[in-house]
């Protein structure tokens, strides 16, 4: 009987990427569950209970969180074929530093740039909103009186 495996994520994460890196390295064939981080599943929340957040790995009904604990399960229990990461102790220790690091430094620079596109996709609609709101428009400041039907 094949094992079940189940990736629970997100396609714009860089920590599911990681892992969808993984398992295609290791050609391990897993079912892709895209989750919706404003309405979480029933599955994601019972899955990781503590952070309910992405990616999670479910293998044979046990769930595996956090990114790089992922990717260290993956590269200890498909063993066979090349390692993902390297055998001699040290040189995995840096591995794992520069996963952490880019985990802690790197990543904080997406969530800016995704933030700012955001804001910038959405300042102009709040602006409007504003206008709309208080009962004004750009044609006011333009005129001695403001006639809506103008418009």
């Amino acid at each position: 009987m094949a094992e079940a495996v189940v990736l629970l994520d997100l396609w714009v994460s860089p920590f599911g990427q990681r892992c969808r890196i993984a398992l295609a390295e290791k050609g391990v064939v897993y079912e892709y569950k895209e989750q919706d981080l404003s309405n979480k599943s029933p599955l994601l929340l019972q899955a990781n209970p503590t952070h309910k957040k992405i990616p999670v790995l479910i293998h044979d009904g046990k769930p595996v969180c956090e990114s790089l604990i992922i990717v260290q399960y993956i590269d200890e229990v498909w063993s066979d074929g090349a390692p993902l990461l390297p055998a001699d102790p040290y040189a995995c220790a840096q591995a794992r530093f520069w996963g952490d690091f880019i985990d802690k430094k790197l990543t904080i620079f997406q969530y800016a740039f995704f933030a700012l596109a955001v804001e910038y996709i959405f300042f102009p609609l709040r602006m409007l909103e504003v206008l709309n709101l208080v009962n004004l428009s750009p044609l006011y400041y333009c005129h001695d009186s403001f006639d809506p039907n103008a418009l």
